[in-house]
């Protein structure tokens, strides 16, 4: 049914129309009291097996909801009435700004991907971070918060303009996610080299022990599939050093290879600049996650995320040392039944290994590839 809806309905329209029109129909839901139980029902049933702790809390499962699709924590309830077990809201920037101009999200559907430069497009953290403070949740679910810079800001003031938003949003969240690797906002991925990188990270842990007394926050960064090995090897290293809690792998790519099969080239050139996520960031995202968790083992929480479409997707990034999953591209393609689907498979790929549990699972590919 969503497949026939999509080809007749959201095929044909712009794919950021199309996302505030599904958005729209989730967040209305999610307030009618009999009709959001039923959905959650028939959506996010729950297996028990698939219980997770990670980050200092219990999950359903392991499948959450990557930043970029609520950047602005309208919808929190409506996407754990889907049956995604966590979700990071975001990115969110300490000003309010309006994102690239448009025309800025372009779906590749032949390639099952989407490149967007949307730029950080939010209501900035003081909107944010009082729609937080004043949530009453529905479906209470683990929250995460990714943060990013202003793009007015200039380089060298980074690192105050993410001590605000931390000192604004680390009281509501979870866990805070330190968003280095958006291609969208001039001169971010910088702040991914190590020496930018550990006066940042160290001036937000300290912004968010201070402004959160009575419990620690669980601190991330998210970096790039573009880095080369040995700065995934550096970021690691430093994520030890610092005491971080975790890294998200990957972001988005600036690079277009597996592209121009199924999307012709001259459709690529069209659309330009971007990050392009989806199935032809898998490879890569993987290659990744297997690197860190060579690294840093089980010291740290590492969630995979990059071109995750199926249950053996899940399932494979759980083997390469994924603590966590997340999704966000295949949502569009896959539709409402997406978790019910992946939770589903994921339980059944369980119960036919010899895993006890998914904690037992993570890691195992590698620690074997690397014995």
């Amino acid at each position: 049914m969503y497949r026939l809806l999509f080809d007749l309905l959201f095929r044909r329209m712009d794919p950021e129309q199309a996302h505030h029109l599904a958005f729209g129909w989730i967040r209305r839901v999610a307030r009618i009291p009999v009709l959001r139980t039923f959905v959650a029902a028939v959506l996010a049933p729950r297996h028990k097996a698939l219980r997770t702790t990670a980050l200092g809390r219990r999950m359903h499962g392991p499948f959450g909801l990557a930043a970029g699709f609520d950047k602005n924590a309208v919808a929190i309830d409506g996407m754990a009435m889907l049956g995604f077990d966590h979700v990071e809201i975001g990115t969110v920037t300490a000003q309010p700004q309006p994102g690239n101009p448009k025309q800025r999200l372009f779906r590749l559907i032949p390639d099952r991907a989407l490149i967007n430069r949307m730029g950080f497009n939010n209501d900035g953290s003081a909107a944010v971070a009082a729609r937080l403070a004043a949530r009453n949740p529905v479906f209470p679910t683990t929250v995460g918060v990714n943060i990013g810079k202003t793009k007015v800001v200039p380089e060298e003031e980074a690192v105050a303009d993410y001590v605000t938003s931390t000192e604004r949003l680390a009281a509501h969240a979870d866990y805070l996610v330190v968003n280095v690797s958006s291609p969208n906002t001039p001169g971010l991925r910088n702040l991914q080299a190590v020496d930018h990188l550990r006066p940042l990270l160290s001036a937000v842990r300290e912004a968010a022990d201070r402004t959160v007394s009575d419990r620690r926050v669980p601190l991330l960064v998210k970096i790039a599939p573009d880095l080369a090995d040995e700065d995934v090897d550096a970021v690691a290293d430093l994520a030890l050093e610092l005491g971080l809690d975790g890294i998200i792998a990957t972001n988005t790519t600036i690079a277009r290879e597996g592209l121009g099969l199924a999307t012709s080239a001259q459709e690529i050139e069209r659309i330009g600049a971007g990050g392009l996520s989806g199935a032809p960031v898998k490879a890569r995202s993987l290659e990744v996650l297997r690197r860190l968790y060579a690294r840093v083992g089980d010291r740290i929480t590492l969630i995979g995320v990059g071109g995750v479409t199926t249950a053996d997707d899940v399932w494979e990034r759980i083997l390469a040392g994924a603590t966590l999953v997340q999704g966000y591209s295949a949502f569009i393609y896959e539709g409402p039944f997406w978790c019910r689907e992946i939770h589903r498979g994921l339980a059944a790929r369980l119960a036919a290994s010899p895993y006890a549990t998914l904690a037992d699972a993570v890691g195992a590919e590698t620690r074997e590839a690397t014995a």
